[in-house]
């Protein structure tokens, strides 16, 4: 067979086996180890199952994860998004729309503090969409604006999809972390655009708020002090230098342990509950990863990405109209995987044409970000949405579809800003 038989045998397999219910990770395991096998025997093949987890448990940029996990559970128990989003509202939610721009930004400024953009948007799902309910907002326009919000999570450093495909693509943690700054501005600015823009076409989607006096706005500002702190903690100390990401992870989980400790939000059943969320997620997140290396392993020694790039190379096709057939199927892929795991998959086939086309592989790291953030909220699956359903479901899917369609063609315009002006993601650096 050829290279590029075996590889579409490789995701066939692969494919049968999530849609029997087997974890991604292990089947990747499963097909890496066996796709080895059949080309240099089982000896080396299951030498990689020994090799492979060892590196990626002994890899210091991974550790960060369940750290920045860790820290996004305390700050929840703190109630740090209630505080966000009293500030954020208490400036902005006299003007139409402005507890949706509350919510966006609200949600942005959590996320710098939360390691889970699904964590984000339940939050803000309990926190936000009631508020805005209460004051006659949508019910589509107020559940979009949630979902979006907990999308922004992706492009805000620090982001764990970030450090995964840092690990799984071998670049700098930090750069992506720099890289990803002014695409997550442009982000939040699209998405305020966005409702600007609805609320101006039908201003019911979105009644004027009371306008908070000065002395209720300095008492929102000053209850969120420790936000603030933590926030100041995290992006000075990364950006200054001071801290290594591994350093800075530490010390914000444990900054954020003291802050709900001395609130009084963390008695002992909640912080046990942190500490099993974030060991589930933490186990899960290095099992696709191990999964991801062996599968990986098996990709390099069949040479299938060599020949996808003289494959491509024979469709005289320009660079950026292969990027952009690339996005596209990425696009259709939520339909079918989770985003993280169709990053995981397809990375050791497509990484090496970007490469060979010229990119950046830090650039292509913030477009597999805006993808993943796209698909968690795009149809027919989109994770965010159903969250939300799960959580509300007095408000019908088909409402949350409708008010999160103008935040989708936001991140479909950053999609495109991103892809067209690579520059936009390596001005920074």
């Amino acid at each position: 067979m050829s290279p590029l038989e075996i590889g579409g045998v490789a995701l066939l397999a692969l494919l049968v086996l999530m849609l029997v219910q087997i974890p991604v990770g292990l089947a990747m395991i499963v097909v890496g180890v066996g796709g080895f096998a059949l080309q240099t025997g089982w000896g080396p093949a299951l030498s990689i199952l020994s090799s492979e987890p060892s590196t990626i448990l002994a890899s210091p940029d991974l550790a960060a994860v369940p750290l920045f996990l860790l820290m996004g559970s305390f700050a929840s128990a703190a109630g740090f998004s209630t505080d966000i989003y009293r500030v954020a509202s208490s400036f902005l939610g006299h003007r139409r729309g402005g507890l949706a721009y509350a919510t966006i930004g609200g949600s942005a400024a959590f996320g710098a503090i939360c390691g889970s953009s699904t964590a984000t948007a339940a939050t803000f799902t309990r926190a936000a969409l009631p508020e805005m309910l209460r004051f006659g907002y949508a019910p589509g326009f107020s559940a979009g604006a949630v979902a979006a919000g907990g999308t922004l999570k992706c492009l805000i450093p620090p982001s764990i999809i970030m450090i995964l495909y840092s690990i799984t693509a071998k670049t700098f943690i930090f750069d992506l972390f720099i890289a990803a700054l002014l695409p997550a501005l442009i982000a939040i600015t699209l998405n305020m655009l966005a409702i600007a823009i609805v609320v101006r076409l039908d201003p019911k989607q979105a009644p004027v708020g009371p306008r908070l006096r000065w002395p209720e706005r300095w008492a929102a500002l000053q209850a969120a002090g420790p936000v603030l702190v933590l926030m100041l903690s995290i992006f000075g100390g990364l950006y200054s230098g001071i801290l290594t990401v591994n350093e800075a992870a530490s010390f914000a989980a444990v900054l954020s342990l003291v802050f709900a400790v001395a609130r009084g939000r963390l008695d002992r059943a909640s912080f046990w509950l942190g500490l099993r969320e974030t060991a589930t997620a933490t186990a899960m997140i290095y099992f696709m990863i191990i999964g991801a290396t062996v599968f990986t392993s098996f990709v390099t020694l069949v040479r299938i990405p060599e020949a996808l790039i003289a494959l491509i190379s024979q469709l005289n096709l320009s660079p950026l109209s292969i990027i952009f057939v690339l996005l596209l199927t990425y696009l259709v892929l939520g339909a079918v995987f989770d985003e993280i795991s169709a990053m995981l998959i397809t990375l050791p086939f497509v990484l090496p044409i970007v490469i060979k086309l010229g990119y950046d592989p830090v650039w292509w790291g913030i477009l597999n970000v805006v993808i993943i953030e796209l698909g968690m909220i795009i149809p027919p699956i989109g994770l965010i949405v159903f969250i939300m359903y799960g959580m509300r479901p007095d408000i019908p899917l088909a409402t949350i579809y409708r008010g999160v369609t103008p935040f989708i063609i936001a991140d479909l315009v950053l999609l495109a800003l991103l892809t067209i002006f690579p520059r936009l993601t390596t001005l920074l650096l």
